[in-house]
């Protein structure tokens, strides 16, 4: 379509065209985003390959201190008399041998069969009974073993820097340059290395507490974990991808077909869920937040704070309320028929597809408070010569709010509205304390009509054990999750044209 079609378009067409073309425009994002992968990989490789081109200069060119440095971590720095240095790096390698020989090893070695013998029932003959004395724990064999593997890693970084650091402080010597002293490196840290002070003890916290867990989540979904395999009493093993073969239907099995459509249906919804919980409540509290900033309005302060009010009522009391009045003996349906206006119960609640939609509007009414306040801020740092300037040209409060309010609004809260998107694939308190997932549905496997990835996930673990299907969903969860971010961030104006507004 050419420049000139599309100015004749009406604003509703344009806003269609818009859509229809974002839509036709994602699978080509998807296949260039999946397409750069080998090029980054490459971009990988040539970094490993530096690293291995530092270590052979090392050995080639170090003298006896700097190569002696690559059985004893440090001792070249010590031998310099770069002692702070030389010993941190000495008592780490300390650390870690001792770690590995005492703790990492006996569970790194089972790590194939995640153990032999779980538990073996004995007599005792202190107590004149049986009792049951565990020997391998087939969740601390994997944790523990992932926790070695990560720590390993962390040996070989900090190997690594120690050989470069060994060689940096034997080409100063060379070149008769004073090497740092401990006091210039304790006032290093302290000042323009003082981001690697701050932010050792967060980045550790964020390996210990997000990566490996999230490693952990992958492992487990390729083992059977689940009711009959649970430890300390049983064992658990390795069995490969029949977890993923089984939620994505290639198993024989009736189970496997009921897990397949249940992902499916879960799936299907919880992107429509996500799409309409994040726009409604964007649009709609924009309008409000014109509304309210329209010159006229009177009591602004009062309609804005009656809706920060209702953000202070904590979410769960909301929700839970909400699923009371809304239950088929709840106080809405008693009044409509006491009342005469229906005969029997509305289902809120417990009909799926009504269910759904009321879902959508009760997190209308809980979000569109937060949407205010975020656009609030926005709106007015909109210059108002721009409104001026399009009333003078004619042009009414429609076509003033489609040229100017909403690109720029968009312009700035993209990232936003992203977030939001993503937050709400996860969103698990609305569905959750709303519905709880239901109504139930006996073609769906331990998932009900309203259920989310996320909820369906906590149902398979809390309720069912199904660990190693869980697993499966979280990560075909995360990998939706980051692949939407990377690529609608990515495409957005905000990114493309970051100083268009400025």
């Amino acid at each position: 379509m050419v420049d000139l079609e599309y100015l004749k378009m009406s604003p509703p067409q344009r806003l269609w065209f818009n859509f229809k073309a974002f839509f036709k425009r994602l699978p080509l994002s998807f296949a260039a985003f999946f397409k750069a992968i080998p090029k980054r990989l490459y971009k990988l490789w040539l970094a490993f390959a530096g690293i291995f081109l530092n270590i052979g200069r090392a050995a080639k060119d170090g003298d006896w201190k700097t190569r002696t440095s690559f059985a004893v971590m440090g001792f070249g720095l010590i031998a310099r008399r770069q002692y702070l240095r030389g010993i941190l790096y000495l008592v780490f390698e300390v650390l870690f041998i001792l770690y590995m020989v005492f703790f990492g090893w006996k569970y790194l070695a089972k790590l194939g069969s995640l153990g032999e013998v779980a538990c073996v029932e004995e007599w005792d003959d202190a107590l004149g009974a049986f009792t049951y004395k565990f020997y391998d724990n087939s969740l601390l064999i994997l944790l523990y073993s992932l926790l070695t593997i990560f720590i390993m890693a962390g040996f070989v970084y900090m190997w690594y820097q120690n050989v470069k650091a060994n060689l940096l402080s034997q080409q100063f010597t060379e070149a008769h340059v004073a090497l740092p002293t401990t006091k210039d490196d304790l006032r290093s840290y302290a000042n323009e290395n003082y981001h690697k002070s701050l932010l050792s003890i967060p980045l550790l916290g964020l390996v210990v507490f997000t990566i490996l867990p999230i490693f952990f989540m992958v492992f487990i979904a390729f083992t059977n974990y689940d009711k009959a395999h649970m430890p300390p009493q049983e064992l658990f093993g390795w069995v490969g991808v029949d977890n993923f073969v089984t939620l994505l239907g290639g198993g024989i099995s009736a189970n496997s077909k009921v897990f397949a459509y249940t992902f499916g249906e879960v799936l299907l919804w919880t992107i429509v869920w996500a799409f309409f919980a994040t726009f409604t409540n964007y649009i709609l509290g924009m309008i409000v937040a014109i509304m309210i900033n329209k010159k006229g309005v009177k009591c602004k302060k009062l309609w804005r704070t009656i809706l920060v009010i209702t953000i202070a009522v904590p979410q769960f009391v909301s929700l839970m309320f909400m699923s009371q009045l809304l239950a088929d003996q709840g106080l809405i349906n008693n009044l409509l028929i006491k009342w005469g206006v229906i005969d029997k119960a509305i289902p809120f609640l417990t009909d799926g597809t009504v269910a759904r939609v009321t879902i959508i509007i009760v997190n209308i009414w809980i979000g569109i408070p937060y949407s205010m306040l975020i656009c609030t801020g926005i709106l007015m740092n909109i210059p108002e010569d721009l409104y001026e300037s399009a009333r003078i040209d004619g042009a009414g409060p429609v076509r003033a709010y489609m040229k100017i309010t909403l690109p720029y609004m968009l312009h700035v809260t993209t990232p936003y509205l992203i977030t939001q998107f993503i937050g709400n694939l996860n969103n698990f308190n609305v569905i959750f304390l709303l519905t709880g997932g239901d109504p139930s549905s006996l073609d769906m496997q331990y998932a009900g009509r309203t259920d989310l990835l996320i909820t369906w996930l906590y149902k398979l673990t809390v309720s069912e054990s199904q660990y190693g299907i869980a697993s499966v969903i979280g990560i075909f969860t995360f990998v939706i999750v980051a692949v939407l971010s990377l690529i609608l961030y990515n495409r957005s104006k905000s990114v493309k044209n970051e100083e268009e507004f400025m």
